[in-house]
Formats: C-alpha cells, structure tokens, sequence
C-alpha cells in the first residue's frame, strides 16, 4: 500500500479537464489505493473509469445552479469517512486549487486533525490552449497570465478589478465564463482593453465533444450564444491566444474542422 496514504488519511485529487490521458500518474497511483472517492460533476467519465471497481463512489457534484451538496455538507461527509479509517479521495476537476474550494476543505479536516494532501492537476486553462494550438504566454505581448472566474452569486454584479484585467501584456483566462461573456467584453473593453483583441473559448475542453470558438473581444457575446449552460465553457482573452493559419494547424496535427472563427481574427 502507498506510504504517503495510510488509513483515515485524505488526498485532494485533480482529475484534470476529462481526458483520462491528461491525469497524472500520481493521481493514478491514489485512486487506486483509495477506498472511497468523493467526485465532483466537472470529473470527466473516462477519467472516473479508472477508479477500481470495489471502490466506494459519492458524488457530491456542484454546478452553477445546481448543487448537490453543500460545501459545509460535503465537509463533513470527507471527515467522517477518514474518522472511520478510510483512505479518502476528494476528486476534483482540473487542479483543486483552483477555482476547487481546496481551502475549506483542507481547514475542517486539519482542525480535527485529519492529514490532507493535495495532488495537483491539468487546469483547463493550459488545456485549452494546448487544444487551440497557442500559448498563455508570448514573449513582448503577453507577459502575464490571470485567472479569474466569472461565477458570482445569483443577483450579485461581477466585481473584479478591469483596469488590471484589462491590461495590453496579459492573457486572461476566465473559468465558467459563458453566462458573463458579454459583461466581461463590456467591461474590458470599457477599461481599455482594445476591440479587436484575440479571444478564445474553449467548450467541453479535451473531451471528446470539444469546441474551440475564435473570434474578437467586441464580438464574444455573440460568440458564446450557441453554448448550452451544461458544457463547461473557458474564455482565453489576449494576443498570445491569436488564431494560427490553416497550414500551422495542420502541422501540428489538430483537426482544422474543431475550429470555428467570429469577428474575424
């Protein structure tokens, strides 16, 4: 058995963005000592696939209007399987400390006592970019890379700081971001971030019914119309995320037909 995982221990676990091939090994390794797995909705089916079979499975999913536990809930439902001895995984899409609520987890269970780790995941941000054929960074364009997610609570105004978002040098990376696109571009470009910036967004990343949408910053609401609220949507903004020629595209080996432009490029 894992020395790093011995009984009424817990591990926070990323999964990645939902291709199997993207989780990590260690992340492997743990599931597969793991005597109970507490997954959340953004887990991709392939990647649950691996758990064992024999292994105790709970889903304690949560997706933006649709909870299935509470945080507070799910808290105690972690602290009490390692109190009777279990080796816990907490399974979390993409990497738990982002965007994963990592934070309050680690506090309950490190008040009672608890040993938690965590095993880092694929964000979906690198993944998109991987699937658009770009980069976060661009060496004299895109000096800095932010992550901001775009989920406030219903009835709540988005408060973030656009003058700093809305900076030439950066690329932006905003997780959930569908049902704000319009307010995002608005406030960007309001701040003085150009019309005719680069954007992307990436629908469903590494799965297998994967969209990548290009376009311009002036156009992302249109953009993002065609987008269910049920796929996982992820906005790239900025010049690093600029759409590449047929000819690179095909060199590199990605499918020219996943790709789709608005507002020109």
């Amino acid at each position: 058995m894992s020395h790093d995982f011995p009984p009424g221990s817990v591990w926070l676990v990323g999964a990645g963005p939902g291709d199997p091939d993207l989780l990590t090994r260690k992340a492997e390794r743990l599931l597969a000592a793991a005597d109970i797995v507490f997954y959340d909705a953004l887990v991709g089916p392939g990647v649950l696939a691996l758990v064992p079979a024999g292994t105790e499975m709970v889903s304690v999913g949560k997706r933006s209007g649709r909870h299935s536990k509470d945080q507070v809930s799910i808290n105690v439902l972690i602290a009490t399987a390692a109190k009777a001895g279990k080796r816990v995984v907490r399974f979390k899409g993409g990497d738990p400390s982002i965007f994963g609520r990592s934070t309050e987890e680690i506090d309950h269970l490190a008040a009672q006592g608890i040993t938690v780790r965590i095993c880092p995941g694929i964000t979906a941000a690198s993944a998109a970019a991987a699937s658009g054929g770009a980069s976060l960074t661009l060496r004299g364009l895109a000096r800095k890379l932010t992550f901001v997610t775009a989920h406030a609570r219903a009835g709540e105004a988005l408060e973030l700081d656009w003058t700093a978002l809305a900076a030439p040098d950066a690329t932006l990376a905003v997780y959930m971001g569908r049902a704000a696109a319009a307010e995002v571009a608005r406030n960007l470009i309001a701040a003085g971030r150009a019309p005719d910036t680069p954007v992307m967004v990436a629908v469903n990343v590494s799965l297998p019914t994967e969209r990548i949408l290009r376009g311009r910053l002036s156009a992302l609401a249109f953009l993002v119309e065609t987008i269910s609220d049920r796929d996982p949507s992820l906005l790239l903004i900025g010049e690093a995320v600029a759409s590449r020629t047929l000819e690179t595209v095909e060199e590199t080996g990605f499918v020219s037909s996943r790709f789709a432009s608005v507002g020109g490029d």
